[in-house]
């Protein structure tokens, strides 16, 4: 049997079963902490999973919370699991698809393709180029606001329904959460999706917002880090039963 160990909102493992004995006695895992396995219909203290388990009294040079030897590695943390660069990337690129629709329509009623026909125009006349960008940017103010701004609360909803995701993230199994692995409220969303704009405005929404994803510990792009966000793994009907925990934003699990 695998088991999930859960300590301060942070979820570690599957360990096998007798690994989780072994540290029980150890004194490497309290008693108190939380495990989880398939079938189980919420989180349970491991004395309650594990009752004939009980530690021995470590050496006095020995905490009971040292590593042990070989250190359990975590693959997730959770409670929090979190989604990866291309994971996020490839999320983006199909709600990127999504919002072409909505963002062409606001286009062809604010007259943007019009303006399209008129900039080919004056470039197959030899008109001169500079010029000829500039009237086109001009004619196509208003249209890419209304893009700006359908981008904006296209984000700001899904990510804030009980999805927690958008249509792309919810294609890849993926969830936005605060740093409890809860649901976010339309503020936090708002906020986090602020960055999001300022990409969009300036062209550099893969620069100023995914990068840091490949060398933050948690995973982070620079909208996380703005609104205290992550983007996990798992759509909200995956996950298993959760125990909230008191302080456990930043908590680490050191067994």
């Amino acid at each position: 049997m695998e088991v999930w160990i859960g300590r301060q909102g942070e979820r570690h493992g599957p360990y096998q079963e007798e690994q989780i004995k072994e540290w029980l006695r150890s004194g490497q895992l309290s008693r108190e902490d939380l495990g989880w396995y398939d079938g189980l219909a919420d989180w349970q203290p491991l004395s309650v999973l594990f009752p004939l388990e009980k530690p021995t009294p470590p050496p006095a040079t020995e905490s009971i919370y040292a590593p042990p030897s070989p250190p359990p590695q975590p693959v997730s943390t959770g409670l929090l699991d979190y989604a990866g660069f291309w994971q996020r990337f490839g999320a983006w690129v199909i709600d990127v698809i999504v919002l072409t629709i909505p963002s062409m329509i606001a286009m062809y009623a604010l007259g943007g393709m019009d303006a399209y026909k008129h900039l080919l125009e004056q470039v197959q006349a030899g008109s001169d180029l500079a010029n000829a960008l500039r009237q086109y940017g001009e004619a196509t103010e208003s249209s890419q606001v209304a893009s700006l701004v359908i981008t904006f609360l296209y984000y700001v909803f899904f990510e804030a329904s009980k999805f927690q995701a958008t249509p792309g993230k919810l294609a890849l199994r993926l969830r936005v959460t605060d740093l409890r692995g809860q649901r976010v409220s339309i503020a936090r969303a708002a906020a986090r999706n602020v960055v999001r704009l300022a990409g969009l405005i300036f062209g550099l929404i893969p620069i100023i917002c995914y990068l840091a994803v490949a060398w933050t510990q948690r995973k982070q792009g620079l909208h996380d880090l703005m609104a205290s966000t992550y983007v996990l793994n798992g759509s909200v009907r995956e996950q298993p039963p959760q125990r909230s925990q008191p302080g456990s934003d930043h908590g680490r699990f050191d067994a």
